[in-house]
C-alpha cells in the first residue's frame, strides 16, 4: 500500500510461484505469509529466497539493501 500500511497476503505461495515464473530469484514478503509458505514445492524453494520483513521501515531498508 503506497500509504505506508502493510496488507496480509492471502496467496502467498501463488505469489512466489508467479514471481519465479517471471525470473525472480528473492522474494519480499511479510513476515505474517511466513506460514503459508510451509506448503511451497521443494522446487519452488530451491529457485527463490524469501525476505521477510516486520514492519515498514525494514522492507524499505530490505528492498533497497539488494
Amino acid at each position: 500500500n503506497l500509504g505506508g500500511s502493510l496488507e496480509l497476503i492471502h496467496n502467498a505461495i501463488d505469489v512466489v510461484e508467479l514471481a519465479v515464473e517471471k525470473g525472480a530469484s528473492l522474494v519480499l514478503m511479510p513476515v505474517s505469509a511466513r506460514k503459508q509458505l510451509v506448503d511451497l514445492s521443494d522446487d519452488m524453494a530451491t529457485k527463490v529466497n524469501v525476505l521477510f520483513y516486520g514492519d515498514v521501515r525494514e522492507a524499505f531498508v530490505k528492498a533497497i539493501a539488494d
